[in-house]
């Protein structure tokens, strides 16, 4: 590695004060300064998976070796460039630029260096000097951590896609960094730098004062989520762990055996009588937890309607789940769900069309017929958050019962905004261990209801999406459908207008 003469000059990271540091500027370094973790290595194989999926990241485990041989025997650049060689060769540009909008910022927040994002966002000018490829970084840090300037790696395109080479001015470390600064920054020395390995010295050398922020030896833990500038809210991704080499090891090792677990656990809870699933998934490693007290089924009689059941949204499995727990299948209605997934369906289904007066319709039809199950969020989300329930359900009934859904899941997330959702079952299946919760709440009181209590629809919402966020812990967001869509796949996230004609026919459950 290249070395440079004057580290001794530095002080650590702990000595450099926060205050008066408003008109300052501050020049960081992002592996092992902003970041806890000194490696890139699980950012390139997080973006390897959603580019390339489980070949791109064979690829990457593989060319890892002779990257860290190049890195600690030749140079940093040399094993930095074998890592983008095998992570970006062939991908389109804007898959990359996806990957870096919709999955990376959440594993990003989740490593910041409590010490340096102390004395960086104390800085009122913010600019990152790395190694990592612009196009990784640029989203998470302007959009997350209010970077003014990234001065990042740059990759070569050629008709859209990556050629796997970097340009001319080559990886930035050493006194690559140095001339990027001088060429961005020249107008004055910034106040602070930030770095810390040698081969960032020569970068520090030109700032007013400089800081090295040591290895995490002490254990130390990364910013609490609630300290960060702006909460994740929407993340996309299969992977659900930030995929260190083991990790990623281990991922694919688990591939041939979790996919064909997973379609014995998507034959079993689609074939099987729905008050044999429950015991079925417990023998095949699915824990399901049910709290409160489920209501028994309804009797019918002239001009009752059936109980809608409103839940919070975690995956497109949460009906389901909430028929095993009823032991009994109740109908529910679906948006933008693959034909996979509703041939697969035990439980009855019928699409929504986002007509407000036709769905309305539709579903005071199937309350008439009985139970029914609606997600009125309109989307998933993974995060500890409630998006805004839609009020539609509370104008068409008083028989609500509300339902708090949580899931957890140690290896693979079993939701997509980018990917095919005709996977989406099989992944969250594909989990050694995954797990539901269902807590039912109690009935909602006549007087909190449209009928009964003279309340507007929008205060039956958020009553209910109050109510399901106390009992989860989760925080209530004014966010919808279309906000994550946009956050995650740049667009609204309706689907084609000839999918919107289509109508699924009521199917009786197996």
């Amino acid at each position: 590695m290249e070395a440079f003469d004057g580290a001794a000059a530095f002080k650590s990271i702990e000595h450099c004060s926060s205050l008066g540091r408003d008109s300052h500027t501050v020049v960081a370094d992002m592996d092992g300064t902003l970041l806890l973790g000194r490696s890139s290595f699980p950012y390139f194989a997080l973006v390897a998976y959603e580019v390339g999926g489980p070949l791109r990241l064979l690829l990457l485990l593989l060319a890892a070796p002779l990257a860290a041989l190049l890195y600690y025997s030749v140079s940093e650049s040399a094993g930095i460039q074998v890592l983008i060689f095998a992570t970006f060769a062939g991908v389109r540009i804007r898959d990359i630029e996806s990957a870096a909008q919709a999955v990376l910022p959440k594993f990003y927040s989740t490593d910041l260096h409590p010490e340096a994002w102390r004395v960086f966002s104390a800085c009122g000018r913010r600019c990152v000097l790395t190694a990592n490829p612009r196009i990784m970084v640029e989203p998470f840090l302007k959009g997350y951590l209010g970077v003014h300037l990234v001065i990042g790696t740059e990759i070569e395109a050629y008709k859209g896609r990556a050629t796997g080479f970097v340009s001319r001015s080559g990886v930035l470390v050493g006194r690559n960094k140095a001339a990027a600064m001088r060429k961005q920054l020249p107008e004055a020395a910034p106040q602070i730098g930030l770095g810390d390995r040698e081969t960032d010295y020569p970068f520090m050398h030109l700032c007013q004062e400089g800081y090295v922020v040591q290895p995490n030896k002490q254990g130390l833990k990364a910013l609490p989520r609630e300290k960060l500038p702006k909460p994740v809210v929407f993340h996309d991704g299969r992977l659900a762990l930030r995929p260190t080499p083991l990790l990623a090891v281990l991922t694919l090792l688990w591939l041939p055996v979790g996919f064909p677990l997973s379609c014995l656990r998507v034959a079993a809870g689609s074939l099987l009588p729905l008050r044999f699933v429950y015991h079925a998934f417990r023998a095949l490693g699915v824990r399901i937890t049910v709290r409160g007290t489920p209501p028994p089924p309804p009797h019918k009689s002239a001009g009752r309607s059936g109980v809608l059941f409103v839940c919070s949204h975690r995956t497109l499995l949460d009906p389901v789940f909430l028929s095993i727990a009823l032991r009994r299948p109740i109908a529910c209605v679906t948006y933008s769900v693959s034909r996979l997934s509703e041939i697969i369906s035990p439980i009855p289904t019928v699409r929504l069309t986002r007509d407000r007066a036709g769905d309305a319709a539709m579903i005071k039809r199937l309350l008439r017929e009985g139970d029914l199950v609606i997600c009125p969020e309109g989307t998933t989300c993974r995060e500890p958050f409630l998006l805004r329930f839609s009020s539609l359900f509370a104008e068409l009934t008083d028989e609500i019962i509300p339902v708090a859904m949580a899931n957890s899941t140690s290896m693979f997330h079993g939701t997509t905004a980018r990917g095919w959702k005709g996977m989406d079952s099989f992944y969250f299946f594909m989990n050694p261990s995954p797990a539901y919760q269902i807590t039912f709440l109690d009935k909602l009181p006549a007087e909190l209801t449209c009928g009964g209590g003279n309340k507007s629809s929008h205060e039956v919402a958020n009553y209910i999406q109050h109510a399901i966020g106390s009992v989860l812990s989760y925080e209530c967001t004014h966010f919808t459908r279309k906000d994550k869509y946009m956050a995650l796949a740049g667009n609204d996230g309706t689907v084609p207008e000839k999918a919107k004609e289509e109508t699924s026919k009521f199917r009786v459950a197996k």
